[in-house]
C-alpha cells in the first residue's frame, strides 16, 4: 500500500455520484489529493459535506460538464499536476438509454475522448475505467469471466461501455496512458457512517433504491420486471456488490498502475462477489433486515434486461489482490440505514 502521506493529485469525474463518492473516500483515506469534476446532473453539492465528515478533508471541487471541451482542456491546464483519473462520469440507466440513445452516445463517449485528449500530452498517466458487466450481453455461461466473448449490447448504455473499452485499447497501444478497465456487477449500499449512499434524482433506476424508497413510504409499490425467466422463482439474477468493497477495488487498481505492477497497458478485471441472487432472494433479504413487508407487483419484462449476470470474480482475487467482503445483506441492511436517515 501507499505511504498515507501520498499527495499523487488524483481526478475523480462523477465524484459526487454514488460510487464516485465512496472512491474519494477512499482515495484520500488512503492519503491522495483528489480533485472532483461533477456536473450535478444525477447528483448533490451536499455530498462533499459527507466525504468531509468522514475524511475530515476537504476534495477540491470543479462544476463541469466534460462534454464542454475548451473547459475540460482548461481544466488540465489549471491543474497540471494530475496524473491519475478515475472516470466515473457518464449516464447509466439502461432504460433510459433506450429511451434517449444520442443522449448516452454524447455523455458517454465524447467525455472520455476529451479526457484520453489532455492525458495523452502527459508523460505517464494512469487511467481507470468505470465499466460494467453489460459489456457482456447475456453471456452465455456463468459464472461469467473477463475471456468471456462481448456479446452484443442489449442497450445503448451497454454500448457505449463496449466502445469505451475500444477507444482506451486503441489510446494505450500509441500513448503513455496505461489503463485498468473495471467491470463490475450491481453495485449497492451505502457508507457505514450513513454519511453518503446512493441518492438518485427522480425515479431510481437501480432496483435496492427503488426497495428502500417503497419500504420508507416514497413508492406506492414496488415493480418486478418479469417472472417468467429462465430461473429459480423466474425473475433475473444479479450480482450484488457492496460500494464500499467496489470503492476499494478503485483505490487498488490505481496503486497497481503507480506502482507499474500492471503486466500489460491495458488490464481488465471483473469486480463482483461470484453470487447470483434474483429479483425476490433482493426483496425478502430487504424483508428480513428491516422487519418490513415490502409491496410489488409483478409486470411485463423490461426492454434491454438480460436473465442471468454474475461474475467470477478470481482474476480480481489472485491478480489485483483485491476480494470483496461485504454480504448482500450488509448492503441491503446499510442502504436501509441510509434511506431511514435521508428520510428522517
Amino acid at each position: 500500500m501507499l505511504l498515507k502521506n501520498n499527495k499523487m493529485k488524483v481526478l475523480v469525474t462523477g465524484g459526487l455520484g454514488f460510487i464516485g463518492s465512496h472512491t474519494v473516500v477512499a482515495l484520500q483515506n488512503e492519503g491522495f489529493e483528489v480533485v472532483i469534476i461533477d456536473n450535478l446532473s444525477n447528483s448533490s453539492e451536499e455530498v462533499l459535506k459527507g466525504i468531509v465528515a468522514i475524511t475530515g478533508k476537504t476534495p477540491l471541487f470543479e462544476k463541469m460538464d466534460l462534454r464542454d471541451k475548451s473547459a475540460v482542456a482548461d481544466f488540465f491546464k489549471k491543474h497540471n499536476d494530475v496524473s491519475g483519473v478515475i472516470h466515473f462520469a457518464a449516464s447509466k440507466a439502461v432504460g433510459e438509454s433506450v429511451e434517449q440513445p444520442l443522449l448516452y452516445y454524447e455523455n458517454n463517449i465524447s467525455t472520455l475522448v476529451y479526457l484520453l485528449q489532455q492525458l495523452q500530452e502527459k508523460p505517464e498517466a494512469h487511467f481507470i475505467f468505470s465499466s460494467s458487466c453489460t459489456v457482456y450481453g447475456q453471456a452465455e455461461k456463468m459464472p461469467i469471466t473477463e475471456n468471456a466473448s462481448i456479446q452484443t449490447a442489449m442497450s445503448p448504455y451497454g454500448n457505449t461501455k463496449q466502445i469505451g473499452e475500444e477507444i482506451i485499447t486503441d489510446v494505450t497501444k500509441v500513448t503513455n496512458i496505461n489503463a485498468i478497465l473495471l467491470r463490475y456487477f450491481n453495485p449497492i449500499g451505502a457508507h457505514p457512517s450513513t454519511q453518503i449512499g446512493e441518492l438518485p434524482i427522480g425515479v431510481p433506476q437501480n432496483l435496492v433504491p427503488f426497495i428502500t424508497q417503497t419500504g420508507i413510504g416514497l413508492r406506492k409499490e414496488l415493480s418486478v420486471y418479469g417472472n417468467d425467466y429462465p430461473t429459480s422463482d423466474g425473475t433475473c439474477i444479479r450480482d450484488y456488490i457492496h460500494v464500499v468493497d467496489l470503492a476499494r477495488a478503485h483505490v487498488v487498481a490505481l496503486q497497481r498502475l503507480i506502482q507499474k505492477k500492471n503486466l500489460e497497458k491495458i488490464e481488465t478485471f471483473n469486480l463482483g462477489t461470484g453470487t447470483g441472487s434474483t429479483v425476490l432472494e433482493v426483496i425478502k433479504t430487504f424483508e428480513k433486515v428491516s422487519g418490513k413487508d415490502l409491496p410489488y407487483k409483478i409486470v411485463g419484462r423490461r426492454e434491454g434486461d438480460i436473465t442471468s449476470a454474475y461474475a467470477n470474480t478470481d482474476k480480481a482475487n489472485d491478480i489485483l489482490g483485491w476480494k470483496s467482503e461485504l454480504t448482500l445483506e450488509d448492503g441491503i441492511a446499510s442502504a436501509w440505514k441510509w434511506e431511514q436517515k435521508i428520510r428522517s
